[in-house]
């Protein structure tokens, strides 16, 4: 199994998870939290494939991911506030899936043609649309509007990964670079309370 497709199910199972978590917390019963578990971890690559007129929609393609999505169920409804204890970790993977997600979505948008800074865009796409659509469902304010360095920790990512495509760096060499950048980008703007400036009105 090739690791970038090991990573990104990892990845899609730990969105699951997000979605699943928060709507339990606003008191949604097992079919709606499987409803924003699964729409958290396909939003994003289902937008972007649909943009880029890609089909078959990647997880339509592959029954490997809705098994996943399914599988979250169980294991967070089981877990439940025991997950609590595992927040730094599932934090990390959370950053991990939309480094992954980042990349998957500019490999794609690039091999489709799209000049890099739509392809950067189709990769922050993959990576946060899940997550607005799970916050919304959820009546909160979408993280990426928040304080919190999220997306732009994507488009970061995505200028670093193409610039590892422009100096012919190894195929795991950028996928592993490129996600470091983000997962540093993320913990150290949550440690050191960074932000971009807000909005004046």
């Amino acid at each position: 199994m090739d690791i970038i497709y090991l990573l990104d199910l990892i990845g899609t199972f730990v969105f699951a998870i997000s979605g699943i978590r928060l709507a339990a917390r606003t008191d949604m019963d097992v079919f709606g939290a499987s409803v924003v578990g699964f729409v958290t971890a396909i939003g994003g690559g289902t937008v972007r494939d649909l943009l880029l007129d890609n089909h078959p929609i990647t997880w339509m393609g592959d029954i490997t991911y809705p098994l996943v999505i399914l599988a979250a169920v169980p294991f967070t409804y089981f877990m439940g506030k025991k997950l609590n204890n595992f927040s730094k970790t599932l934090f990390i993977f959370d950053t991990i899936g939309i480094a992954l997600f980042t990349i998957i979505g500019m490999e794609k948008a690039l091999s489709l043609g799209l000049n890099p800074f739509m392809a950067g865009m189709m990769g922050m796409i993959s990576a946060v649309v899940g997550g607005v659509t799970r916050d919304v469902l959820c009546r909160e304010v979408p993280l990426i509007f928040r304080k919190e360095i999220y997306a732009t920790a994507c488009l970061l990512g995505a200028m670093v990964f193409y610039l590892g495509l422009e100096l012919n760096l190894p195929e795991n060499l950028n996928y592993l670079i490129t996600t470091a950048v983000i997962i540093t980008v993320r913990t150290v703007s949550i440690k050191w309370n960074w932000s971009l400036p807000k909005m004046k009105g």
